[in-house]
């Protein structure tokens, strides 16, 4: 199976479950969250571990408005800017109008039980500013976040507690951070930060388990590159890996891809580090096979 292909089928395997509970690393003993939601590769929301369905949204916008919220979870965020960022085109009249339906909307998707004028458990106001409520919600994100943070700080004293989030954080990551709005502009910076703490994550993990486990190296640099092909430490993992595995074609094979896409994309060729693996290979000039 092509790294394509098992990506592909990853992520529909993902999509097929609820999102996991809480990552060993958060220890709260606060009550569970209402919510529970699937920002990463696909969005999904569970409310008392039921998925709401499409049509309990009303309109798109009510959806966008928590979308947007949950880019900035724990911070609050003024009407205004939110209006700009969700109807940019509208008046301010207008906008604020379109907002207080689409927050009406929202909260009685979420929170279909609230009394009437009674305080959201899941939006917190503070006079024009509003912002998702601490602990309202287990968002997929956050806890990616928080996994490669404690990977991070366990890395260099503790590798195999650090082996343990980093493999947290790998599986959170099914893709994108919400893909149906890849372009908008409030959402591609959390995208963007995301994905690099995921990538960054998946990194670390192939070179902790690359000499134990040279086929889970392999597999952790497709993923890398089926997302970024240009992230040239996997490369170097790829070829360390397939070293490893008593493979010299198979490395040499993967030198000659890097070459071929930063070229193609940059114009650039590999750093003197990736090089270096391969120097004695090149050098040897001999006629190499290779072996699945």
């Amino acid at each position: 199976m092509s790294p394509s292909a098992r990506s592909a089928a990853a992520t529909e395997a993902a999509q097929d479950r609820t999102p996991r509970g809480r990552p060993e690393i958060d220890s709260g003993t606060g009550p569970e969250p209402l919510l529970r939601v699937q920002t990463l590769g696909r969005f999904r929301v569970w409310r008392d571990g039921r998925e709401l369905p499409g049509s309990v949204w009303e309109r798109d916008k009510a959806v966008q408005l928590l979308q947007f919220l949950l880019t900035r979870r724990g911070r609050l965020t003024e009407r205004e800017r939110i209006v700009e960022a969700l109807w940019p085109e509208q008046s301010i009249e207008a906008g604020e109008r379109d907002f207080k339906v689409a927050l009406s909307s929202l909260l009685r998707a979420i929170e279909p039980e609230r009394a009437p004028r009674a305080e959201s458990q899941v939006v917190s106001r503070a006079g024009t500013a509003y912002g998702l409520a601490p602990g309202a919600a287990w968002v997929d994100a956050q806890a990616l976040e928080a996994a490669v943070a404690a990977g991070n700080r366990d890395l260099a004293g503790d590798p195999e507690s650090a082996l343990r989030h980093y493999r947290a954080a790998a599986e959170l990551y099914q893709g994108d951070f919400l893909p149906e709005r890849r372009y908008e502009d409030w959402a591609c910076a959390e995208q963007e930060r995301l994905q690099m703490l995921a990538l960054g994550a998946m990194a670390n993990l192939a070179a902790l388990v690359l000499e134990a486990n040279p086929l889970e190296a392999l597999h952790l640099a497709a993923r890398i590159h089926d997302v970024d092909p240009l992230w040239e430490e996997a490369w170097r993992l790829e070829m360390r890996a397939h070293l490893a595995r008593g493979n010299p074609g198979l490395a040499l094979r993967a030198w000659q891809r890097c070459v071929q896409a930063l070229d193609a994309e940059l114009g650039i060729a590999p750093l003197p580090a990736t090089r270096a693996l391969v120097e004695p290979l090149l050098s040897a000039g001999a006629r190499l096979e290779t072996s699945p």
